[in-house]
């Protein structure tokens, strides 16, 4: 089979620069479902990668292969490991329990312990939850981080939510939606422990933040 000439793409029948003709149906559809989440372009895509938008599309119908150096390409410009462009973009097969145990954690800062509970083959939304002792903050100043849609909901306790100059106390049940971009700040102001979780569609984490999440074991007694 003669070699396709669009940069970036290989021949289905080199195994050793190829993508198998089986994956590739997987690898579209997760690359795909990888761009849009994270508002891409195919000619953004493209240019990120240095190959054409008409490969990419070819790609994504699984109607060609891609190079080892085009997924590696791809990935870096997603911010996930190649690997997990293969993983199934559909959740039928994958039901992944986590216990409240085994969560990864950042270490505690300012009275705050975030935890990520999202994980591959989820990516079109991050899922957190931050456990504030009395007092406790998510830092001294407010803080922005990409353009995406997020929301707050009290699991727990009582919180302040600082979004610019605007202030709003939320108790147990209450929620508030706002886009990352606005500066935002949560301090717990209760007369005890307060707990929160944060959903953020699409993802504004980079691949290289979610690795510092390590697995953590809270004490016995709460």
């Amino acid at each position: 089979m003669p070699k396709a000439t669009d940069k970036g793409q290989a021949s289905t029948g080199d195994r050793n620069g190829s993508v198998a003709t089986a994956a590739q149906e997987v690898l579209g559809m997760r690359l795909k479902s990888l761009r849009l989440a994270r508002r891409l372009s195919l000619r953004d895509l493209a240019e990120a990668t240095g190959t054409s938008a008409s490969f990419i599309s070819q790609l994504e119908r699984g109607l060609t292969g891609a190079s080892t150096a085009s997924l590696n390409q791809m990935a870096s410009a997603l911010g996930v490991s190649v690997a997990l462009l293969f993983a199934e973009s559909t959740a039928q097969n994958h039901h992944g329990v986590l216990r409240r145990s085994e969560r990864p954690s950042l270490p505690p800062s300012d009275g705050c312990r975030k935890m990520l509970l999202s994980r591959p083959p989820l990516s079109d939304m991050e899922v957190y939850v931050g456990e504030f002792e009395i007092g406790g903050s998510t830092g001294s100043d407010q803080y922005t981080h990409g353009d995406a849609h997020e929301m707050l909901i009290v699991l727990r306790g009582i919180v302040e939510v600082s979004l610019g100059e605007a202030r709003h106390v939320l108790e147990e049940g209450d929620s508030v939606e706002y886009t990352t971009s606005t500066p935002h700040r949560t301090e717990n102001i209760g007369s005890g422990r307060a707990e929160v979780m944060w959903i953020i569609a699409p993802p504004t984490s980079a691949r290289a933040e979610l690795d510092q999440y390590t697995t953590w074991k809270p004490p016995a007694a709460r």
